[in-house]
């Protein structure tokens, strides 16, 4: 059914929310799955205008990147990784359709009106503009 699932990572804790279901539907399925975080530093979405160099920002979320593939690896998941620049809902949307993802996977951390007007919402703008099915799990709080 699923046979390639975008996970879309924060780098962060609410992460802890969405591995371990997409690990379990990746197991059942056997499907493959992308993880994907999307720098949206200054650095990160100026990246190629003005040539820069890889900012630390960047090289961290490379290397979380591949820890947390290599964890998935360990349970003998096919695990890839994609690190992408800019604005999440657009790069969101895009690897889904350039990599063919059956599912895409995110968390929500639940704002209402006021906090979706001030910090935006990914989700909202990738479910109004795709066909592809999305988990959404609510973070946990910690």
């Amino acid at each position: 059914m699923y046979q390639k699932i975008l996970v879309a990572l924060e780098n962060g804790p609410a992460d802890e929310t969405i591995l371990p279901h997409v690990a379990q539907l990746a197991q059942h399925f056997g499907s493959t799955l992308l993880l994907l975080h999307v720098a949206d530093g200054w650095a990160a979405r100026n990246y190629n205008k003005f040539e820069l160099a890889e900012s630390e920002e960047m090289r961290g979320d490379r290397a979380y990147l591949e820890e947390t593939a290599a964890a998935l690896r360990a349970k003998n998941l096919i695990v890839t990784t994609q690190l992408a620049l800019g604005n999440p809902p657009t790069e969101i949307l895009r690897t889904a359709a350039e990599e063919k993802c059956d599912l895409i996977a995110v968390t929500s951390h639940g704002h209402r009106l006021f906090g979706d007007l001030f910090h935006g919402s990914t989700i909202t703008q990738v479910r109004h503009q795709t066909n592809i099915p999305l988990l959404v799990l609510r973070a946990k709080k910690i």
